[in-house]
């Protein structure tokens, strides 16, 4: 665990040197959203998130007006994370679900530092882990810790479900940060409902390997999750059009989709530096405000 916490220790700190040695802005602005607290009415201008804007005066003024906020002095931020099977794809340091408990791990350590209250929910087709939103260093030390050690008792995964889980049980307005392979289908539904109501920032992740699965001709296979197995002749092109399939998501598309809604994307490869995908996140986020 020592070898653990120092890792995304020293990845966190490279993060805020940049940010704070650079012209990105405030280390914080990842988990800035926006505040509760009603503060005054503004007209609208463009670039402005369509879900401040005060429909009732703009109806009576005949122009678009929207609501502005007191900015909260303690932000609650969730992380919600997949742990299913289908996360330990690639080698054991560098699968998806390695790679997706740092990024949380060291996120937790940078929100704790800019005194946020953070809470954890991991998730396989049912809740693994629900760690209730608190702030300060031994709870954040206490959240990694738990993530570590979990060990899922199911290999399934159901994002859908999960997400009608969040809504229920993260009461108070928060920074949502889903982290996620998105291999389910037809989640965007749950997407939206779940940025209606929060701040949402989405990370995908994903393995180049599972992409581009070689021509081996006759061998036999396993299914992740469900732990099938079959003989498959990975030549044939049925084969090859079910694997390009199954993994056709467009990180692009996806983008762009989440983008019009206002919900912050990011792909990450496990194969390259997240740490540089991570800085990105910070700019994206101070860009938008």
């Amino acid at each position: 665990m020592k070898e653990i916490l120092k890792k995304v220790r020293k990845y966190e700190i490279e993060i805020r040197k940049f940010l704070n040695n650079s012209n990105q802005g405030n280390y914080s602005s990842v988990f800035k959203g926006t505040g509760l607290d009603f503060d005054d009415l503004r007209p609208y201008q463009y670039g402005d998130d369509y879900k401040s804007i005060n429909w009732n005066i703009t109806a009576k003024e005949n122009k678009t007006f929207i609501n502005t906020y007191k900015e909260e002095k303690e932000q609650s931020v969730f992380f919600i994370l997949d742990v299913s099977n289908s996360q330990n794809i690639g080698n054991n340091k560098k699968n998806k679900l390695n790679i997706s408990k740092e990024i949380c791990s060291v996120l937790t350590l940078s929100a704790i530092r800019t005194n946020s209250q953070v809470g954890l929910i991991c998730y396989s087709d049912k809740k693994e882990l629900f760690i209730n939103s608190k702030k300060g260093n031994s709870h954040g030390f206490h959240l990694i810790n738990k993530l570590y050690n979990l060990k899922p008792t199911s290999l399934k995964t159901d994002l859908n479900s999960m997400i009608k889980y969040s809504m229920k049980v993260i009461k108070k307005k928060s920074l949502v940060i889903i982290i996620s392979d998105l291999l389910e289908k037809e989640f965007m539904k749950s997407i939206k409902s779940i940025n209606n109501k929060h701040d949402l920032i989405v990370l995908h992740l994903y393995d180049e390997i599972e992409r581009k699965i070689p021509k081996l001709g006759l061998i036999q296979l396993e299914e992740n999750e469900s732990k099938y197995k079959k003989w498959i002749n990975t030549s044939s092109l049925k084969f090859q059009n079910l694997v390009k399939k199954t993994y056709s998501i467009n990180p692009e598309k996806i983008k762009n989709e989440m983008h019009k809604i206002g919900i912050t994307f990011l792909s990450i490869n496990t194969k390259k530096n997240y740490v540089k995908d991570l800085i990105k996140l910070f700019k994206y986020r101070k860009l938008k405000r």
